[in-house]
């Protein structure tokens, strides 16, 4: 099918595509018009040259790649980055999907440069790819110290309101069927923050980027919430993030339970209705408040 056979949605022109299908139903066709999520690269460019291609969905650019080059070591903080804006053309007319970042410390870039395949990794990294090349536990507790016990619980009746709001914020969810979401709460359950993208991985480097932009992070008091499965890559960013509780409505791989038990988070999954699986740090859930749920 070519791109002429596709038309922008008035619902969000950027994030949703309309397209004529043939629809069946057990002998009977008819011809109508469905929704899709926009799948579209997003490059990245330091010192002007090229990072990453990411798959995702269009909006939360400057999040998407204030997270992702935190969840990829490239910095340790929003200070790190001296200048994240939409790139140029030659004719200084506005560069579509690409991103300039300047690092403040020409020392950072020295050491990017320095990595044999720092600049060489012109991969794409998909929807569902996540922080490629970091696939080992002992590797990343290394560097990035475990979560420590605090004082922080939540009751267990405040995780029962989660999904509900996780599912009403999803906009575009709703037409299209085709976009994960993450979702930060604060631990009285209060949504502060919802991302969508057609990888749930982008959706929380978005969640992570916006903290790092607007000075509000780490999320040491939060809980994230993901549609779908909980994968290792899930667990590993929110452990950048410092964030204490990751819960899923689905189910999480047994690489996830591992990182977050060595990593002090408490990961729940199953998240549906009034009813979750608690696979590690129970201790952090208090049993109190259930009938006002």
């Amino acid at each position: 099918m070519n791109r002429s056979d596709f038309w922008r949605s008035s619902l969000d022109p950027e994030r949703v595509m309309q397209v004529g299908v043939t629809h069946w139903h057990e002998q009977q066709q008819q011809q109508r018009e469905d929704y899709l999520t926009v799948e579209e690269p997003l490059e990245l460019r330091i010192e002007r040259q090229s990072l990453a291609v990411i798959m995702r969905t269009p909006g939360h650019d400057h999040e998407l790649a204030m997270g992702f080059l935190l969840t990829e070591g490239v910095i340790q903080s929003a200070s790190d980055v001296l200048v994240l804006e939409d790139a140029l053309d030659e004719d200084g007319l506005p560069l579509a999907n690409v991103v300039d970042i300047t690092l403040r410390s020409e020392r950072q870039v020295a050491s990017l440069q320095s990595q044999p395949t720092a600049f060489e990794r012109h991969f794409v990294v998909s929807a569902s790819c996540g922080l490629c090349g970091k696939n080992s536990i002992a590797d990343l507790l290394r560097s990035t110290p475990p979560l420590a016990s605090t004082a922080l619980q939540v009751p267990i009746a405040t995780f029962y309101t989660l999904a509900n709001q996780l599912r009403a914020g999803q906009a575009v969810f709703e037409h299209t069927g085709g976009l994960h979401a993450a979702s930060l709460f604060n631990s009285n359950g209060e949504l502060v923050l919802l991302r969508e993208d057609v990888g749930r991985h982008n959706a929380v480097d978005k969640l992570i980027g916006h903290g790092l932009l607007r000075n509000n992070f780490p999320y040491s008091e939060h809980i994230l919430l993901v549609s779908g499965r909980t994968s290792f890559e899930i667990v590993q960013k929110a452990l950048l993030a410092r964030i204490p509780f990751v819960a899923a409505v689905s189910a999480p791989s047994s690489l996830a339970v591992e990182l977050a038990h060595n990593g002090g988070i408490t990961l729940i999954g199953f998240l549906r209705g009034h009813s979750m699986n608690v696979y590690t740090h129970q201790e952090r859930i208090i049993d109190v408040g259930i009938s006002d749920a």
